[in-house]
C-alpha cells in the first residue's frame, strides 16, 4: 500500500507512542517492533514476506543467528535490547568484547558476496544507528561493501531517535526501497529496456526481409540466409554506434550518401559492405573487386568473425523502402551500443527463431536469475578474493596477489551445454571481465601496467566459454552476443588504462558446437581437465510429455545398467548425469542447473539422485523452489530450484559450509540432501505392492487423461446404456 508523506508522519508518530519505553525481553519483541514499522509507517503490505528473522551463520564454523536480513534492500538488522548502548562493546558468546558495529560485520562478511549487507541498522528500540557500507567507495555491484584497515574505527552512523522519527521517517526509507545510487543495478535496468526495445526492431526488419525473398527459394536456405543477414546488420548498427567503424556513425554516413545517388542498387551496396568487413585489408588490395576502389568502404576495418565468408551468401532484393528501415532503425531506434548482450541475444533468438516466435513473446532469463546460479557456484568466491587483496597493507604483496587473482580468472574455463543465445555465457564472461577491470585499476593505481604501453592487459578471453545447442540459429545468436560483450568490456579497459586497444579483428571463435548435448560427447567440446564449472538452464521436459527422440536421448545418456527408472525422469536429469559423469573424471570440476523442481521431489529422489549421490556427486549449495521469471511477455508459470553440484570431498566436508537459499536468504547447511533441505541423505522409494493384504490400486489419482475418465455424482447414479447385441 502506497502511503501518502502525511499519512506516513502520522504513522510514525504513533509507532513512537507505542513503542516509547519499551521493555520486553528482545527475543518476544524484535518481530512485532520490525513488522509494524515496515507495516504500518512504510506501507509493506507483506512485511512478513520483505523480512527474515533468526538467519543461521557460520562464524569459525559455530552456529549463530543474525536477528534479521532484508535481501530485497541488503539490509541487515541488530536488534538489542532496550537500554543497550549502541556504542559500547559488549561480550560475544565467544568471550571477546565487540561493539554491536563489529559484531553485524562479522555476520555481513559471514554472507555469500551477492547478498551482503550495503546497509547496517542497529537499534535498541529506542534509536536506529544507520551504517552505509558503501559511503567511500564505488556504487558497483562488484565494490567491497566494507574494507577495514589495521588503525580502523567504527564509522559514523546516522542516528535516528524513536521519538524523532515522525521528521526522520525518510532516513528509513531504505529498509523498503533499494538504493538509487546502485549504479549498477540502474544501468541492467536500463540496458533490459534497450534491449527488449531493439528485439522488437529486428522482428520488424525480420518481416520486411522475409517477403523480400523469391518465393522459389528452398524455405530451409531462405531462413538460414536471413537469420544471418538479420545477425550482420545488428552487429553494424551496434559496431556503428560504438564508433568502432573508424568514428560513430561512419557505416550510416556512407549508406546514407548512396541513398542519395540514382540508380543505386541496395542489395550490391550491403553486399560490398559485408565483403569488405569480412576481407583483409591486403586481400581488399590485391582484390579486382571493384567495391574495394572506394575510399570510403576501404576506410572499414576488418572485422573477420562473422563477415567470413559473405560473398557466397543469397540476399533478397532491398527495396528503397527495406533500406531506408535499415537506415532509419539503425540510427534512430535506440543506441544499439547500450543493449545488454546477456538479455539482447536471448531476445534477439526468440524474435527470429521459427519455433520459439510462435508463442508471441520474447523470451529471456534475467540477469537476476542467472546470478543466482553464477554467484553462488564461483562469482561469490573471486569477489572475496579480489576484497581480500584490498586489504593487503603492503603494495608489493597486494600486486602480486592482484596479479595472481587475474592469472586465476584467465584460467577458469565455462561450459553450458544448453546455452541457447548464450545468455548465461555472455553474462559470465562479463562478470569475470568487469572483475578483471578492476584488477587492471587496481594494478594501474600502483604503476604497474607504466612499462607496458604496447602490451593488452587483459587476460579474460571469450574462448574460455564453451556452448552446446541444438539450434543453428541460436548458435550465431551466441557467438555474436559474447563479440557485443567482448566490444563493451573493451571499452571500459580501454576507458581504464587510458588507451585505446582494438578489438577487430574478432578473434576466431568456434567455442559454440550445434550439436544435440544429450547425444554429444561433451569431451569433444571442452577437455574435462582443462573445464572448471558447467553452467546453465536446460530444457523443460516432464517425463509424461517428452516426444520419443528426447526418451531415446535420456535412455542412451543413463544405460541400460542405471539402478533409477528412466521412463519416470524429467529431460533435465539427462544433463545432471552427463555433467556427474564429467566431474568423476575431472573432480575439480563444479556444476549448477535451473531445472523444474519435480527433480527434487517424489520417485526422482530414487530414481536420480540416490545413484548420483551414492556414485560420489554432493550438492553443495541450492535454490529451493521459487517462481521462475523469464521476462516473456506471456509468462509460464514454473516453478523451479537450481541445484549445485560438486563431487564429494570427504577429505573437508565437515568444514566445508553448503548454503540452502529460500526467499533469497542463505541459511548454512552441514549437508544438503536431495530434498533441498539441511540433513542426511533419505531415499523413499515408490512401491508396486502394498504392505499388507489389501487389494492393489491400478493407478490412483492422477488425472492425465485430459478428463475422459471425469464424472458428476449425477452421471454416476444414471444406469448404464442397454448394451447392443
Amino acid at each position: 500500500m502506497v502511503l501518502s508523506a502525511q499519512q506516513q508522519q502520522q504513522a510514525a508518530q504513533l509507532f513512537a507512542l507505542k513503542w516509547r519505553g519499551h521493555h520486553a525481553p528482545k527475543k518476544q519483541a524484535t518481530q512485532a517492533f520490525w513488522q509494524d514499522l515496515l507495516h504500518n509507517v512504510y506501507g509493506e503490505p507483506h512485511p512478513e514476506r520483505l523480512i527474515t528473522f533468526d538467519v543461521r551463520a557460520w562464524l569459525n564454523r559455530a552456529d549463530s543467528t543474525i536477528d534479521a536480513l532484508i535481501p530485497k534492500t541488503h539490509v541487515l538488522i541488530g536488534q538489542h535490547a532496550s537500554g543497550v548502548d549502541l556504542s559500547q562493546p559488549l561480550q560475544q558468546s565467544d568471550g571477546v568484547l565487540r561493539t554491536p558495529f563489529e559484531q553485524a560485520m562479522r555476520y555481513v562478511e559471514s554472507l555469500p558476496y551477492s547478498q551482503r549487507a550495503r546497509i547496517i541498522v542497529l537499534s535498541n528500540f529506542a534509536e536506529f544507528w544507520l551504517y552505509d557500507l558503501q559511503q567511500g567507495h564505488s556504487n558497483s555491484r562488484l565494490s567491497p561493501v566494507y574494507i577495514p584497515t589495521q588503525a580502523s574505527v567504527d564509522p559514523q552512523p546516522e542516528i535516528i531517535k524513536l521519538h524523532e522519527l515522525a521528521s526522520q521517517y525518510q532516513r528509513l526509507q531504505l529498509l523498503t526501497e533499494p538504493a538509487l545510487t546502485n549504479t549498477e543495478l540502474v544501468i541492467t535496468q536500463q540496458k533490459a529496456a534497450i534491449s527488449v526495445e531493439a528485439g522488437k526492431v529486428v522482428a520488424k526488419l525480420y518481416d520486411l526481409l522475409l517477403r523480400a525473398y523469391p518465393q522459389d527459394c528452398e524455405r530451409q536456405v531462405v531462413l538460414s540466409s536471413l537469420n544471418k543477414l538479420c545477425v550482420r546488420l545488428v552487429f553494424c548498427w551496434y559496431a556503428d554506434d560504438a564508433g568502432l567503424f573508424t568514428e560513430p556513425q561512419y557505416l550510416y554516413r556512407y549508406l546514407q550518401a548512396q541513398r542519395t545517388k540514382a540508380k543505386t542498387d541496395y542489395r550490391e551496396t550491403l553486399a560490398a559492405v559485408f565483403r569488405t568487413l569480412g576481407t583483409p585489408q591486403e586481400q581488399r588490395l590485391a582484390s579486382a573487386d571493384v567495391a574495394f576502389a572506394d575510399e570510403k568502404l576501404m576506410a572499414l576495418p576488418y572485422v573477420g568473425g562473422l563477415f567470413a565468408g559473405a560473398e557466397h551468401d543469397l540476399l533478397p532484393a532491398i527495396s528503397p523502402e527495406i533500406f531506408a528501415f535499415i537506415l532509419d532503425q539503425g540510427e534512430n531506434s535506440c543506441n544499439w551500443s547500450e543493449i545488454s548482450p546477456t538479455i539482447f541475444g536471448a531476445v534477439f533468438e526468440s524474435t527470429l527463431n521459427p519455433q520459439t516466435r510462435r508463442s508471441g513473446g520474447m523470451h529471456y532469463t534475467s540477469v537476476e536469475n542467472i546470478h543466482k546460479v553464477i554467484d553462488p557456484l564461483f562469482l561469490d568466491d573471486l569477489q572475496d578474493a579480489f576484497a581480500a587483496c584490498l586489504k593487503l597493507k603492503t603494495n608489493s604483496t597486494r600486486t602480486q596477489r592482484l596479479l595472481a587473482l587475474q592469472q586465476k580468472l584467465a584460467s577458469l574455463t565455462f561450459l553450458d551445454p544448453a546455452c541457447g543465445s548464450g545468455n548465461f555465457l555472455s553474462e559470465s564472461y562479463i562478470c569475470l571481465r568487469r572483475l578483471e577491470n578492476r584488477v587492471i585499476a587496481e594494478l594501474c593505481h600502483y604503476q604497474s601496467y607504466l612499462d607496458l604501453e604496447d602490451l593488452n592487459p587483459v587476460k579474460v578471453s571469450i574462448g574460455q566459454f564453451y556452448g552446446i545447442e541444438v539450434n543453428d540459429f541460436a548458435v550465431s545468436v551466441a557467438k555474436t552476443a559474447l563479440w557485443i560483450a567482448e566490444s563493451q568490456m573493451q571499452a571500459e579497459t580501454n576507458s581504464i588504462i587510458k588507451r585505446t586497444i582494438d578489438l577487430f579483428p574478432l578473434k576466431s571463435y568456434d567455442n559454440i558446437f550445434e550439436d544435440n548435448a544429450l547425444t554429444l560427447l561433451w569431451s569433444k567440446v571442452v577437455s574435462p581437465q582443462k573445464l572448471s564449472f558447467i553452467i546453465g538452464n536446460p530444457p523443460f521436459s516432464g517425463a509424461r510429455y517428452m516426444d520419443e527422440a528426447n526418451k531415446q536421448d535420456l535412455k542412451q545418456v543413463f544405460g541400460s545398467d542405471w539402478h533409477g527408472k528412466v521412463a519416470d525422469l524429467d529431460l533435465v536429469s539427462g544433463w545432471f548425469k552427463k555433467a556427474h559423469d564429467v566431474m568423476c573424471k575431472a573432480p575439480h570440476v563444479k556444476t549448477a542447473f535451473v531445472a523444474t523442481n519435480s527433480i527434487c521431489q517424489g520417485t526422482a529422489i530414487t530414481n536420480l539422485w540416490e545413484p548420483l549421490l551414492k556414485g560420489g556427486s554432493e550438492i553443495t549449495f541450492a535454490y529451493r523452489s521459487f517462481l521462475w521469471d523469464n521476462e516473456a511477455s506471456n509468462k509460464a508459470s514454473v516453478f523451479c530450484v537450481i541445484v549445485g553440484v560438486g563431487l564429494s570431498n570427504k577429505a573437508n566436508h565437515a568444514s566445508t559450509v553448503r548454503r540452502i537459499f529460500e526467499n533469497d536468504v542463505a541459511q548454512p547447511a552441514k549437508h544438503i540432501n536431495a530434498y533441498l533441505l539441511s540433513g542426511p541423505d533419505a531415499f523413499v522409494a515408490a512401491r508396486e505392492h502394498p504392505l499388507c493384504d489389501v487389494p492393489e490400486g491400478c493407478m490412483g489419482n492422477q488425472p492425465i487423461d485430459a478428463g475422459n475418465y471425469l464424472f458428476t455424482p449425477e452421471q454416476k447414479a444414471e444406469e448404464p446404456a442397454p448394451e447392443h447385441h
